[in-house]
Order: structure tokens, then C-alpha cells, then sequence
């Protein structure tokens, strides 16, 4: 009797190591999608990079821009990028102030909304490429890493071409890394594509 005992409860254990084994394995499955990086929830779409054939003319400065899509649940926040083509990028934004036009940089960061998304546009919002390493020609691509306030990142590579709208007139302000810069009203396309 003493041996079935034994046999019994050494079942009964196999069982229950068992079934506390495969709970383990099914948690540690499930935990992939709590971990997802912000980066794994962004597409972007249309990025381009404004041509510049001669960057000591354009103060060694240029834009890009692109549309970025937010698929999770809730808002990412853009706080940084780099690219191989400039020595700095910053995250810029056009504001209005007393009927005039100027470019800083955003402070914060750009929010892309939960399940929505941002366009990064001349006129509003953009990469701001500085320290131009060399000309940057129509066709030419461009690698850009966003970077966001989780740390992840997304590489995006911007086709460059030509674009004459907003002829931003440089000029740099004495405190600050950034440029203040005075840029012309421009029309903003609502479809997003081709600009002319």
C-alpha cells in the first residue's frame, strides 16, 4: 500500500510540474506584445529630403520630410533624429508671431496621436538637417533615425529632390544652436503628394 501511495504522489507531482511548466511557457509568450518597442508600431510614408547642390549657400542646412503613422493604443512621442548626410538634425516647427513667419526647434518633441498620424511638411513640422556634409542632389537618398522617447528607432530612407518653396532666409541667433529663421507663407498641399 505504502508503494502505490508513492507511485500516486509521484504522478500527482509530475502533473503539477507539468502544468506549472506550461503556464511558464504561455506567460512568457504572451509578453512579447507588452514589450514592443514604439518604433514597432510606426510606418512611415513619403519621406523626401529637399536637394541642396550647394549647402555652404544654404548655410549648410536642408529639410525633410515624411508622413508617420502611430498603430498602437497610445500617443509616441519624436524626440530626436540623426542622419548620415548632416553633423545635427533637430525636430523644427514653423510658427506665426506678430505676422511674421519663423522656424525653432520643437520643444518636446512631435507627438504622432494613437492611432493616427503626422505629416511632416514645408510649412510646418519637419527634419531640420544641419551641418550639410555635401551636396545633396535630386535623387540622391538620404538616411534619417528618428528616435523615440522609448529609446527605439526607425531608419528612413528620404529621396531627395528639388523644391522651391519656402526660400528660408537663415540667419543664426547668438544664444541658441538653433537658427531663427524667416520663412515665406506657403500653401500647404492636403493630399500630401507631389509638391511642386
Amino acid at each position: 500500500m505504502a508503494r502505490r501511495y508513492l507511485l500516486r504522489s509521484a504522478g500527482l507531482t509530475a502533473l503539477a510540474a507539468s502544468a506549472l511548466l506550461s503556464a511558464t511557457l504561455i506567460t512568457a509568450c504572451s509578453t512579447g506584445t507588452d514589450d514592443a518597442s514604439d518604433a514597432d508600431a510606426i510606418t512611415v510614408s513619403q519621406p523626401w529630403i529637399k536637394a541642396t547642390d550647394d549647402p555652404a549657400a544654404d548655410n549648410g542646412m536642408t529639410s525633410a520630410f515624411a508622413v508617420i503613422e502611430n498603430s498602437s493604443d497610445h500617443d509616441i512621442r519624436l524626440v530626436g533624429a540623426s542622419s548620415d548626410v548632416a553633423k545635427m538634425v533637430e525636430l523644427h516647427e514653423v510658427v506665426e508671431s506678430g505676422g511674421a513667419t519663423s522656424m525653432r526647434e520643437v520643444e518636446g518633441g512631435i507627438v504622432v496621436p494613437a492611432d493616427g498620424s503626422v505629416t511632416l511638411d514645408p510649412g510646418g513640422e519637419h527634419f531640420m538637417l544641419m551641418g550639410v556634409t555635401a551636396p545633396i542632389r535630386s535623387g540622391d537618398l538620404a538616411t534619417i533615425t528618428a528616435r523615440f522617447d522609448d529609446g527605439s528607432t526607425e531608419t528612413i530612407e528620404a529621396l531627395a529632390r528639388d523644391f522651391d518653396g519656402n526660400q528660408e532666409n537663415y540667419s543664426p541667433s547668438g544664444a541658441s544652436s538653433s537658427p531663427t529663421v524667416s520663412v515665406p507663407p506657403v500653401e500647404r498641399s492636403r493630399d500630401h503628394g507631389e509638391h511642386s
